[in-house]
This record gives C-alpha cells, structure tokens and sequence, in this order.
C-alpha cells in the first residue's frame, strides 16, 4: 500500500550515465553488440531510446475512407543499464568516470581509452 504523500510527489528522476547524441552498445538482451547513438533519454524510467535498436513494427489502421492501413518500425526503449558508452575511435566499449579539465569544467571521460565525451 502506497502512502498518500507518495501519491502527491512528483515521479523520481533517476541519475543517468548516459545522455542523448551519446554513442553506446548494448550489452544484454536480443540486441547485443548493437552500436547506435542515443535519441532520447527517460529519466523517470531510467529509460533510453537507441537508433536500430529493439525495433518493433506496429500496426496502424487506415484513419480515412479509401486509405490503407501501414506497418510502421519504431525503436521502443530499453534499459539504461543495458547500454555502455563505445568509442568509435577504438572500437571499444567502456565506463565512465569523471574528471576537470583545464578551464576547471567536470567532464565525463571513458576509463579504457580516456577519451573525453563532453566538449
């Protein structure tokens, strides 16, 4: 049973270690080993949409008379612990750590290669 206070708060937002125009593989589930870059970013649901990945066909119904109906694609979402984000400089995928570079700004940095992701 939830609490009433729990009913009036606003939905959690979960820290995300990846963010959109991100390049990332997936490491689990009937996707893996894809490479794609990141679309869009859920953060309530700690949710990431990839592109070509975990792609699902639905089926739209004609909305006019004399019109067909269509079989469209879409990318659904997958989880973000299931992605790691991949140097397309090295091949590689890789954690992230974070770092200040010169002008004193926190970046984001990969620990295999140590390639910085922000600039």
């Amino acid at each position: 049973m939830t609490k009433r206070s729990d009913r009036n708060s606003k939905p959690q937002r979960h820290k995300m270690h990846v963010r959109k125009g991100d390049t990332v593989q997936v490491i689990a589930g009937k996707d893996k080993a894809k490479v794609g870059e990141v679309l869009q970013v859920l953060p309530t649901t700690s949710q990431v949409i990839i592109q070509g990945v975990n792609i699902k066909t639905k089926h739209v119904k004609p909305q006019q008379e004399g019109e067909s109906g269509q079989i469209t694609t879409i990318e659904a979402p997958i989880h973000s612990s299931n992605v790691m984000l991949y140097s397309t400089k090295q091949n590689v995928a890789s954690r992230i750590c974070f770092s200040v570079d010169e002008a004193g700004r926190k970046v984001r940095k990969l620990k295999k290669t140590g390639e910085i992701i922000d600039l």
